[in-house]
């Protein structure tokens, strides 16, 4: 993969409106062979983005919604914390603020790995084959949106037939979407598409 605009499209996917999008990233998956140096990279990118009022074009990273969230948030954090996860950047709460954070050491046990976490927060996961890589991403109940990063299209394409997610992106972020393509989850991502033909019917009634 193309390491850089992998580790560009993380971290748009990651904390893009401090991660409170319906297809933020909640996961990053690095093959093992480049894990260090794609964490090097991702994580070189986070630490540039400036947390506070953006009123202040300087700032990158604004508040969350409320305070509930926050306490999700920093629930999480905690959690994995105390279960033996590693801060990489980020990790602190200041009121409403939470700064990119970028977790490893994550396991499935964690709050953070089962739960949409709608902050900006991400764990950065090793795998070693292709097929651990999707049994790792098809370990949740949630399926809206993935992105897959590899020079070989046909290697990606065979990769999402088999991840349980609405959409899959090859080479781009999972925050993405075009107007001619149906929009829309699996599992516990919510049903039916819009977009293109089924826009149509979704917003008109037969």
């Amino acid at each position: 993969a193309d390491l850089d605009r992998a580790a560009q499209a993380a971290n748009f996917g990651s904390f893009m409106h401090q991660g409170q999008i319906c297809m933020s990233v909640e996961k990053v998956l690095v093959h093992e062979k480049v894990f260090p140096e794609f964490l090097r990279r991702f994580a070189e990118r986070a630490g540039k983005l400036k947390v506070g009022d953006t009123a202040d074009k300087a700032n990158v990273i604004g508040p969350l919604i409320n305070d509930r969230q926050v306490a999700r948030v920093k629930g999480q954090i905690d959690d994995a914390l105390a279960r033996g996860a590693k801060v990489v950047v980020g990790g602190k709460v200041n009121g409403r603020f939470v700064e990119p954070t970028i977790l490893t050491g994550v396991t499935a046990d964690m709050a953070v790995w089962r739960d949409e976490t709608f902050g900006p927060v991400v764990p950065v996961v090793p795998f070693r084959t292709d097929d651990e890589a999707i049994a790792l991403n098809n370990d949740t109940e949630y399926g809206l949106s993935a992105g897959i990063f590899t020079r070989d299209e046909a290697r990606a394409l065979a990769i999402a037939q088999q991840l349980e997610t609405g959409m899959v992106h090859v080479n781009c972020s999972s925050v993405n979407d075009e107007p001619h393509v149906p929009f829309g989850g699996s599992k516990a991502s919510g049903l039916g598409r819009h977009g293109g033909r089924w826009a149509v019917e979704t917003f008109t009634e037969t």
